[in-house]
This record gives structure tokens, C-alpha cells and sequence, in this order.
């Protein structure tokens, strides 16, 4: 029997369009060591363990007729050179300039006839600095069978790592006679999924059986919201075009951590509250009309450890993957009155929702926050955008350093994809001492994502100061 994408996975096939590609990003920058780092190094790195990724030489096969969802199948003419790419800044290459080509590479949807996924070696960094870039697809990523290429390439120490020990040998495709035996095969066992499997190819994602049929088979990897009320409309339920602007803030997590302390919450509840109060200041400079009811939705998918109050375990933290509706408080103008509502939204989710174990999760080594922040832009595709604003995915990391070959990785920024009718999604990393945020943007719809950044800075100096020395 042919190796056929889960419902899930084909949601996400089917899901992408030119203005909304379905593929998570990440941006890791990078410490130039004595010894330097180049291209070659990065192709050899990657070569040496994809054999513990198998789906990375794999391309998405249709299935005549859309008779049933499209198989996996090894990609004979696979060439690494092509998923491995380089590219450079004029140097000294600053960070806009980073950030700019991050969105020029974003906006680019991955080709379907290939493995879908792609890693730019990126040279001309000021400072003596380099990044690695990754995308990859939302229906390669599961997170148990399947991590994403940005955890792949680091390690915990210089040097450290897999290496593969044989060659690749790929398995003959199966003939189109055989994919349509395989499909007939299913729909006799399952005549419900050959109707459903054609209003999908079609694009009809969002029937109620569809949807059903997709929470259902995603095999725990969400925690099921059910019905929600519509959220509240505004700028950032607008229709967007395919290009996209990216750009980051920096925060350390100490400061988070501080207000915890004071405020006796939790540094994700203090994450979101800060991201509440730069919404605020975003939507006021905007000129929107801004009351004390006025709220935005966010779809929060978190990595949830079994000890919520440690955040200082090295290593891989997150355990579990939910996924929350959260009415951020941007009508609020105290801070602290913002943060205690988040703590209060948090606290009926964490006694009322049912976390779902993703124990393989801990069994992978590397750097783990890449594959789940896949999952949870995985989560936010899974429902539908009318029931939330912005999407904000926000998973803790080591606080020790990690490498690729001998280079220290200094920051890392998410990049959570848009969809359909959403014109802005957040990701945001614990590593090392650091809080990163990534914001990725519609270009048109958020031409001001750059003001938003440093209003994040602000917003966090704002609840900073309610912390007694």
C-alpha cells in the first residue's frame, strides 16, 4: 500500500495558494568561528544526517482523479545542492537587509515536485556573522516521525552530531495503475473519503464534515477548541497578496522572568501581555477606534511542559503541544491590569483544556523549538480563520548555547506562515538568556511591522516598570 498523506497533511497541500504558502520558517544567526563556515560545510552537514529524515528526500505524488489524498514517494533525481542554496548581503550586510531577503524568500512558495524544503546559507552578516534561513512545508513536519531542518543541523557542543553511515537508494515510484488500485482499495473501505477527498482537491476546505474529519485525524497533535464565536474584526483580517515583510525584536528573558516574580504569572502570560499592549499601541497610532471592551483574538498554540513553572531546564522543554483561544486585552491602557487578565484567560484554559502528550518529542535531540513551532502553525491551519485574529506561537528553548559544526548560533526568529484572510502571525523563542520575536506580515497590509517591533520593546519596558527594584 502506497505511503499516503494523513488528512492533515493533505489539508495542507491543498490548503496553499500563491498569496498564502504553507511553509514555517526560521531565521538562526550565527557566530563566524576562527576556523570559518561556508557552503560546502553546510551541504556536507546536512548530508550526513538526512538519513534520520527520510520524508526530506520524499516528494507529494496527486492521485489520478483525486480518487484519494496523494501518496510520498522518494524523489529519484533528489539533488541536495537544490534544497541547500547560498546567498549573500552586500557587506557589511546589516540586519534590515536580513530581514528583507527573509521576506523575499518567505513569499516564495516551495515547488511541489520536489521535497518541500529549502536552507540558504546566508554570507555577508556585519560583525563577523552568518544565518542559516529554512522553510519547510507544514505537510512535512509531524513532529514525531518528522522534525523540521532547522533542529536537524545543531548540537549541543562544536562538532557533535549524527553522521550517516550508507548511501541513499530510492524505491521505484508506484505506476499510476498502482495508485489507482491503492485509491479503490481505500474507497471500498472507506466510501465517505472519496467524496471528501474530492471537495478538497476543489478547495471546498471548510465543510463541516472536512473540518471535522481533519481535528479528528490530527491524532492528538491539537487540543480540539470546538465551536468559538467569531472574533472581533480589524485590520488584521484583511485579504492579502503574496508577498510578505519580516522583522524581529529582541528581548532578554530575564526581564520576563522579573515580572513573573512581581506579578506572580507565568513568563508566557507575560509574553502575550506585552504583545497585547504593543497591539494596543499599533491599533491607536493607526487611528482605530480603541474602547475599554476592545479585544483581539489570538490562536495560541504552546509547547507545555509537565513542570510549567521551570523554565530553566536545559535542553528540550516542551513536551506537549495545546492550542488556545485568547482574548488579548488591547482596550486595557494599565499594564499590569492588561497582564492580570491574560494570567486570568490562561489559567480557565490550563484548568479547563486537555493536553495532549507528544512524548516522541522528547526522544529527538537538537534544538526542538523549530519543529514545534511547526506544529503549532500546523494548529492555527487546522481552524478556521474566522475565529481568531493573529496567530502567536510561542515555544521555550535551551538556555545554553548550541552550534552548527564549530559556529555558535547567537539568535534564532521564528517565521510562522499567514493564512487565508490573516495579516499577521508571531513567533517567539526562548534561547540562551534571550526572548526572540519574529514577525511575519502581510507587505501591504503591514507596512508597518518594523513599528510594531519596537513597540514590543516598549510594551515589555512599560510592564518592566511596575517590577520593584
Amino acid at each position: 500500500m502506497s505511503d499516503r498523506l494523513s488528512a492533515v497533511d493533505a489539508s495542507f497541500i491543498y490548503l496553499e495558494d500563491q498569496a498564502t504558502p504553507m511553509h514555517v520558517g526560521g531565521v538562526a544567526v550565527f557566530r563566524r568561528p576562527r576556523g570559518g563556515f561556508d557552503y560546502d560545510e553546510l551541504v556536507r552537514m546536512i548530508e550526513q544526517r538526512l538519513d534520520l529524515i527520510p520524508r526530506y528526500r520524499q516528494k507529494v505524488q496527486s492521485v489520478p482523479g483525486h480518487l484519494a489524498r496523494p501518496v510520498w514517494v522518494d524523489d529519484a533525481g533528489f539533488d541536495l545542492t537544490y534544497h541547500v542554496r547560498r546567498s549573500a548581503l552586500p557587506r557589511p550586510g546589516n540586519d534590515d537587509q536580513l530581514h528583507d531577503l527573509v521576506a523575499r524568500l518567505m513569499s516564495r512558495p516551495l515547488d511541489p515536485t520536489r521535497p518541500l524544503w529549502e536552507t540558504y546559507l546566508v554570507e555577508g552578516l556585519a560583525q563577523s556573522r552568518f544565518a542559516i534561513v529554512t522553510k519547510t512545508h507544514l505537510a512535512l513536519v509531524d513532529g514525531v516521525g518528522t522534525i523540521d531542518i532547522g533542529q536537524l543541523i545543531l548540537d549541543t557542543s562544536p562538532q557533535v552530531g549524527h553522521h550517516s553511515d550508507g548511501a541513499w537508494i530510492p524505491q521505484r515510484p508506484p505506476t499510476s495503475t498502482k495508485l489507482l488500485l491503492d485509491a479503490i482499495t481505500d474507497a471500498v473501505q472507506r466510501p465517505r473519503e472519496l467524496v471528501e477527498n474530492a471537495r478538497a482537491a476543489a478547495g471546498d476546505l471548510f465543510s463541516s464534515t472536512l473540518v471535522k474529519r481533519i481535528a479528528d485525524t490530527a491524532g492528538g497533535l491539537v487540543t480540539a477548541i470546538g465551536t468559538a464565536s467569531t472574533a472581533p474584526s480589524g485590520p488584521l483580517n484583511v485579504r492579502i497578496s503574496p508577498q510578505r515583510r519580516f522583522t524581529v525584536a529582541r528581548t532578554s528573558l530575564d526581564d520576563f522572568k522579573a515580572i513573573r516574580s512581581e506579578h506572580n504569572c507565568t513568563v508566557n502570560d507575560a509574553v502575550l501581555a506585552t504583545l497585547a499592549g504593543a497591539l494596543r499601541t499599533w491599533l491607536l497610532s493607526r487611528g482605530r477606534n480603541v474602547t475599554s471592551s476592545t479585544t483581539l483574538r489570538a490562536l495560541v498554540p504552546l509547547a507545555v511542559r509537565e513542570d510549567e513553572d521551570d523554565e530553566t531546564v536545559p535542553g528540550m522543554l516542551g513536551n506537549m503541544v495545546t492550542a488556545k483561544l485568547v482574548d488579548l486585552p488591547v482596550g486595557e491602557p494599565n499594564a499590569v491590569v492588561r497582564l492580570h487578565h491574560v494570567s486570568h484567560a490562561m489559567r480557565v484554559h490550563n484548568a479547563s483544556a486537555s493536553k495532549v502528550a507528544a512524548g516522541a518529542l522528547r526522544r529527538m535531540s537538537g534544538f526542538a523549538p523549530p519543529t514545534l513551532h511547526s506544529l503549532g502553525a500546523r494548529a492555527a491551519g487546522s481552524f478556521s480563520r474566522r475565529i481568531f485574529n493573529v496567530v502567536i506561537t510561542n515555544v521555550p528553548g535551551p538556555q545554553e548555547p548550541l552550534y552548527a559544526g564549530n559556529a555558535k548560533m547567537m539568535e534564532m526568529f521564528p517565521v510562522v506562515p499567514l493564512v487565508r484572510n490573516q495579516a499577521l502571525a508571531i513567533g517567539v523563542t526562548s534561547y540562551d538568556g534571550g526572548v526572540y520575536f519574529g514577525l511575519n506580515g502581510d507587505r501591504g497590509a503591514m507596512s508597518d511591522v518594523d513599528n510594531l517591533a519596537r513597540m514590543v520593546e516598549e510594551s515589555l519596558e512599560e510592564l518592566l516598570s511596575t517590577v520593584r527594584v
